[in-house]
């Protein structure tokens, strides 16, 4: 069959994702309702988790790792006394009757968590054992031999205690870390079990629930164009870093791997964004000695790209 052909569009459109949905079929779908030739996950969640999850299109798709590296942060339900075999409520109940800590037990374990720690994902997780999925491994009743690896918790807050059993918590960490393990963790820690009932991310890298769209209220808008609207520019995703315009023969430099001259560029970040007029350009480093592009964006029109050949 003959491929049909989609749009090229550029930019970032942050998800508000719903439980019980994985990221990729986020991704698929939104592919589909942007009518979008290309577009990948910045940062995967559970089918369980619900919360911000970038997706970028075309062009942003060459920023997917800048955004995973960043910091995350979430908040989650821990629930005591039950433990499942995928860490979660979506598992099978393993082992209950454990006891259920007090708020200040809770409060006084939380310090060892901070920091750098040692941490062993959950077997149902993707990470690859030996080439395939842990959870596939899992799935088949084997019992994948998961290394400890680690990751940083910036800061785990006790929130508030919403039933006899369960505490909600908010944490900022790191890429990789495992929320349903630091939930198991935190329980083993307190010489009893648990497992989260609820999981939701607030915040991916730059990207907030303030940008997110739910992904129900997309399906509603009836045509094409306007679902477009919702993107982000590509940029977005770079607006913690420094800024540094350039010349039209300066972007067709960067654009085609050139260096550039720092002088008259008054910058004292080693890592900055080339922007001509409003067109993001490239992801530069800056020494010095020179301006070198790192990641260059194809986001300006053959006529200003060819500049230098006039």
């Amino acid at each position: 069959m003959k491929r049909t052909k989609h749009q090229n569009i550029n930019g970032w459109l942050i998800i508000d994702k719903p439980r019980g949905m994985g990221s990729t079929d986020v991704v698929n779908q939104t592919r589909f309702l942007l009518d979008a030739n290309k577009n990948g996950h910045a940062g995967t969640l559970d089918p369980f988790a619900t919360g911000v999850l970038p997706i970028a299109f075309g062009e942003a798709t060459k920023l997917i790792a800048h955004v995973m590296n960043g910091s995350k942060e979430y908040e989650f339900v821990l629930k005591f006394g039950i433990q499942t075999d995928t860490d979660d409520s979506e598992g099978q109940v393993l082992a209950s009757g454990g006891k259920i800590p007090s708020k200040q037990e809770i409060l006084a374990i939380l310090p060892q968590f901070i920091g750098k720690i040692l941490q062993t994902p959950p077997k149902y997780s993707a990470i690859k054992i030996n080439g395939e999925r842990a959870y596939n491994l899992a799935r088949r009743g084997l019992e994948p031999d998961m290394p400890a690896r680690e990751v940083e918790i910036e800061s785990l807050e006790l929130i508030d205690k919403l039933s006899p059993d369960s505490f909600s918590f908010k944490v900022r960490c790191s890429k990789g870390t495992y929320i349903r393990s630091l939930g198991r963790d935190i329980a083993l820690k307190l010489n009893t079990i648990g497992h989260l009932s609820e999981l939701r991310r607030t915040k991916c890298s730059i990207f907030s629930l303030s940008d997110t769209i739910f992904l129900e209220n997309l399906k509603k808008i009836v045509y094409v164009n306007e679902r477009q609207k919702f993107l982000l520019p590509v940029e977005t995703s770079l607006r913690d870093i420094a800024v540094i315009a350039v010349s039209a023969e300066d972007a067709a430099k960067l654009l085609k791997g050139q260096s550039l001259s720092p002088k008259g560029f008054n910058i004292n970040e080693p890592l900055a964004v080339a922007m001509f007029e409003k067109c993001l350009v490239a992801v530069v480093r800056v020494d010095e000695r020179k301006i070198s592009p790192i990641r260059v964006f194809n986001l300006m029109n053959e006529e200003t790209k060819d500049v230098d050949n006039k």
